[in-house]
């Protein structure tokens, strides 16, 4: 290959350079095959060699619900969105007979978070709400493409020393979150982040019906026999 950037041979009219609209749609066509490849072999290759950890991460969960606690959610950017998804997944399930179940998203106040990052600094805005909110039996799920997000880090050690389960998604080698700060970790074998993003879909979609799936036996139908009669 010539010393010209694989990006500037892939996409030359990003350069100041004209080129044939057939050529430009056909070399498009083939990223699209490219990065749709890449996340099929990413995602099974994660669920090949995650699948325990998640039936475990699944199992945990239950354990806080059956007892009685709640699951709490954060994430930075992209990973923020996750994290209200997975929150509004377990209080909201779209599935019939499925009923709601405690989840409390960290990143959903705006006033909470900007004035401790504000005040005291950005990567205490969830440790201070899982110091006012969690409790010994809870569980806090949180989301980092790279693992190595401070804020993320400090909330999972204090969630720890205070009894609660500790959940992580996270990608690359794992990030620090993948080294004794969860109790679970799921990472995903690519330091690509939108490969990873689309992997931890995925995967807590399934974290949520393996939840509801083991607490089956627990729990009576959403809807009361009188409705349904």
């Amino acid at each position: 290959m010539t010393s010209k950037s694989a990006l500037e041979v892939l996409y030359p009219f990003l350069h100041g350079k004209e080129q044939d609209p057939a050529n430009v749609d056909a070399s498009l066509m083939q990223s699209i095959a490219e990065k749709a490849r890449e996340s099929r072999e990413t995602s099974a290759r994660f669920f090949g060699e995650q699948a325990p950890v998640l039936l475990d991460a699944a199992k945990a969960l239950a354990a806080v619900y059956r007892r009685g606690g709640r699951m709490f959610t954060m994430g930075n950017g992209g990973s923020s969105c996750d994290a209200s998804h997975v929150a509004v997944e377990f209080l909201h399930p779209i599935t019939a007979g499925r009923p709601a179940l405690a989840a409390i998203n960290l990143t959903a106040d705006i006033a909470m978070t900007s004035a401790v990052g504000n005040d005291v600094g950005f990567e205490h805005i969830f440790v201070r709400q899982i110091i006012a909110h969690g409790r010994a039996g809870d569980g806090l799920v949180g989301l980092s493409t790279s693992g190595n997000s401070a804020n993320l880090i400090a909330a999972f050690v204090k969630a720890k020393e205070m009894g609660l389960t500790t959940i992580g998604f996270s990608g690359g080698d794992g990030g620090r979150m993948a080294f004794g700060i969860c109790d679970h970790c799921l990472v995903v074998p690519t330091t690509s982040v939108h490969r990873i993003q689309e992997c931890h879909v995925a995967a807590y979609h399934i974290l949520w019906d393996l939840v509801h799936t083991l607490l089956a036996d627990d729990r009576g139908s959403a809807i009361s026999k009188d409705v349904a009669a």
